[in-house]
């Protein structure tokens, strides 16, 4: 992340001393002078002095000191965020032999957050020869191995630079005013911010905190400083706001020819103008860093991070209740917090928590982490993967709260000189949707039927079927649905399906065919013994499905008939289908429904078949229309004959009442 920004949490190292090597007398004025501005954490001014005096150190005569200063360098680039040229001078310091192994270790940092996954692997290898089973090297390893795979997975989120918002200096860590997200606040190194002077820790202006409204139309204005005695000549940043809007909470770093002390003020607002901040007095310890605020959605709670004592280590995050007047202090513990940094939380509800951790496996530098809070007490923890994350600094995330999943968060990504931007992130709903046709058993469609749709999550939709029979629904994911169609005339259908769970667009097909209440309907693959009644089992899905039929349309009385070919004499033909009716009332009893709804008939051979849009399909050569009459198949081929017996002999049903009363 660009060193700005790092002025609310990184310059605390400062306060507590720098790693630096000793000054020897063998050090001219000027290594000096650099380490002098590195430890009073001014990383761009020492950052020009060790390059002057780099350059003037002659490879083979002072290549110690070479490596000694390149190493320095490395550590200015470093909390500069600027990796690439880290990278380069830890290279430096180890090809020059400097003895200090975390050269390697901040190496294998640099290509990490430069994307080098690969080479930044082998360097933390190579370190944990040196120290085993160091923890941010394993870590860093395990990052490297996850980066690839989610930057190839990817997610539905949608990144934009969003250039209104941006400068050509930093800009990071927007915030929606409130849930109306008509407003957005950031905070700014841009050259609009007041003062004259530059940071010699970023060589940039010092922060203000800017906003932007949306108009009518949805369209942001173009950023200002906040008004009122907000800002000032020091850093000010990092902003949340009370649930009513009506109070800023704001990091704001003071330097006065020492090290900066961070802390955490708040800031009235009347008539659209802020107050002059307030320092809320946290702990009486004044030599911690105290940053990063972010007001629950309650407004009980303050979330900041610090590396206060009782920590995990590096930077955690803690809370502060609000409402107490004794100020209860808790830190959010061992499944949050890491032995690196985390930093920038934002309240979503009262159960998802968002941070940015660099000691959690992530892609590089800081990674944007959602954490829900489970009702066991626990927090499930995710990396939310690219593209909201890179091998770069991607952290200060705000929703918002009048869409379903939209935002904005901050990032260093293409920028190499490390300095934040502001990016929107959108992920669009899902695209799910069910489709089909209404048909009547002939493939006819039926026109303008009524389909419902009830899903197990509650929802429940009601919509016409067009003309042709056709229908769409939109569908959520992973959830199971009924469907009913019916329309006048015919008898209702039921369709029953679950969508994938899957996060993936998709549209799927499901088609209903509808029986038809003014004319026989065949019901398709009902088996006999020949020349007997007794059902065959691989008619039991049929005769199923009809149980079902019934079930599902509870008012219908039918009349079960049965029809044989034109073999046999009448007699024999009425009487087989007799008993052939009589057996699938039979089963239909057995699973449940009234004998009194149904009336068997057997019609032999007496009523033969006429082709059907659905027959002529299935038989080409028989044109819709035709009866299938005795003579007319005498005329036929063997073949054909055989085709149009099969036809005749049928099993079907017709509604005969729809009053039955159940």
């Amino acid at each position: 992340m660009h060193a700005m920004k790092r002025i609310f949490y990184i310059i605390i190292i400062s306060l507590l001393g720098s790693m630096a090597l000793s000054v020897t007398s063998c050090k001219t004025a000027k290594m000096r002078d650099g380490d002098e501005a590195y430890d009073r954490g001014e990383y761009d001014a020492a950052a020009t002095i060790y390059r002057k005096v780099y350059n003037k150190l002659t490879a083979r005569e002072d290549r110690w000191m070479r490596g000694e200063v390149a190493f320095q360098l490395g550590e200015c680039y470093r909390h500069l965020n600027q990796s690439a040229r880290a990278a380069a001078a830890y290279q430096n310091a180890i090809r020059y032999e400097y003895e200090d192994s975390m050269a390697i270790f901040h190496l294998a940092q640099a290509l990490q957050h430069d994307g080098k996954y690969k080479e930044a692997i082998e360097q933390y290898k190579l370190f944990l020869e040196k120290v085993p089973n160091h923890w941010q090297s394993l870590q860093g390893i395990r990052g490297c191995e996850l980066a690839p795979k989610w930057k190839k997975d990817g997610s539905r989120y949608i990144v934009k630079n969003a250039k209104l918002f941006n400068s050509r200096r930093a800009d990071f860590c927007p915030m929606f005013l409130d849930e109306k997200a008509e407003q957005l606040y950031f905070t700014s190194s841009t050259e609009k911010a007041m003062g004259d002077t530059k940071s010699e820790i970023t060589g940039t202006k010092k922060s203000d905190i800017f906003f932007s409204k949306k108009d009518d139309k949805g369209k942001w204005s173009r950023p200002e400083p906040v008004e009122g005695e907000l800002n000032s000549v020091d850093d000010e940043g990092i902003t949340s706001f009370s649930p009513d809007g009506s109070t800023m909470y704001l990091a704001k770093a003071i330097r006065k020819n020492s090290p900066s002390s961070i802390d955490i003020y708040t800031s009235p607002r009347s008539e659209a103008k802020w107050g002059a901040p307030q320092r809320v007095e946290i702990t009486a310890d004044t030599l911690s860093a105290y940053c990063d605020p972010a007001v629950s959605t309650d407004g009980n709670w303050l979330i900041f991070s610090s590396d206060m004592p009782g920590g995990q280590g590096g930077k955690d995050l803690w809370r502060i209740n609000l409402k107490d007047k004794h100020g209860t202090l808790e830190n959010l513990g061992d499944q949050i917090n890491t032995p690196g940094d985390e930093r920038f939380p934002y309240c979503r509800d009262d159960s998802t928590l968002y941070f940015a951790s660099n000691g959690h496996p992530g892609m590089g530098g800081l990674d944007i982490f959602c954490a829900k809070l489970q009702p066991s007490g626990k927090w499930f923890i995710e990396n939310m993967g690219s593209p909201m994350n890179s091998a770069y600094d991607d952290f200060g995330i705000t929703f918002d709260k009048t869409q379903t999943e939209a935002g904005f968060f901050s990032s260093n990504r293409n920028d190499g000189r490390g300095y934040d931007h502001i990016y929107s992130f959108e992920k669009p709903d899902l695209q799910i949707w069910i489709s089909g046709y209404v048909l009547d058993k002939d493939d006819e469609p039926v026109p303008n039927a009524v389909i419902r749709i009830v899903g197990n999550d509650g929802s429940n939709q009601k919509a016409a079927g067009k003309p042709d029979g056709s229908f769409r629904f939109d569908l959520q994911r992973g959830v199971s649905y009924v469907m009913l169609a019916g329309a006048n005339g015919y008898l209702n259908g039921k369709q029953e399906f679950t969508s994938d769970s899957e996060e993936a667009d998709a549209e799927y097909n499901v088609n209903f065919v509808l029986a038809a209440m003014t004319k026989p309907q065949v019901i398709e693959h009902i088996f006999y013994d020949y020349n007997k009644a007794t059902l065959r089992p691989e008619s039991k899905e049929a005769l199923d499905e009809m149980v079902q039929v019934m079930k599902d349309n509870p008012s219908i009385v039918i009349e079960m008939a049965a029809h044989t070919d034109r073999v046999g004499s009448d007699k024999f033909n009425e009487g087989l289908s007799d008993r052939r009716a009589q057996a699938v009332v039979d089963y239909l009893v057995e699973h449940g429904i009234d004998a009194s709804r149904l009336k068997p008939k057997g019609y032999g051979k007496s009523v033969p078949k006429t082709v059907t849009k659905r027959i002529n399909a299935q038989y080409p050569q028989f044109a819709e229309g035709t009866v299938l009459t005795e003579e007319f198949i005498k005329t036929l081929s063997k073949e054909d004959q055989e085709a149009a017996d099969q036809i005749n002999r049928r099993t079907e049903f017709q509604v005969i009442s729809t009053t039955y009363q159940y």
